[in-house]
């Protein structure tokens, strides 16, 4: 059984910082593009970032400059440190991982991002 457990939300001020994590269970966990996706209220959901399974990252220009992704392959885990927060981070932040050649995919339930004052 696969599973994608984020961790980490939570509420923060502007300017803030934040550390999501993603735990992989039930994968090779090493074989798998992981992205992260975020879905504000009455917007699509979008990517985020996104770590190869090579350890090529790519951002999404909002976010360019302050969030961070990264992957310990040996610990099955996926991370965003997302610094100097702005209320339109605000969020609920899903972790997901596609296998590159044959395409699975699978996705977390999400993670609540909540920046305010």
């Amino acid at each position: 059984q696969v599973q994608l457990v984020e961790s980490g939300g939570g509420l923060v001020q502007p300017g803030g910082s934040l550390r999501l994590s993603c735990s992989a269970s039930g994968i090779i966990f090493s074989i798998f593009d992981m992205d992260w996706y975020r879905q504000a209220p009455g917007k699509q959901r979008e990517l985020v970032a996104r770590i190869t399974r090579g350890g090529s990252t790519n951002y999404a220009d909002s976010v360019k400059g302050r969030f961070t992704i990264s992957r310990d392959n040996a610990r099955n885990t996926m991370n965003l440190q997302m610094n100097n927060l702005k209320p339109e981070d605000t969020a609920v932040y899903h972790c997901h991982a596609e296998e590159p050649i044959v395409g699975f995919n699978y996705w977390g339930q999400g993670t609540q991002v909540t920046v305010s004052s």
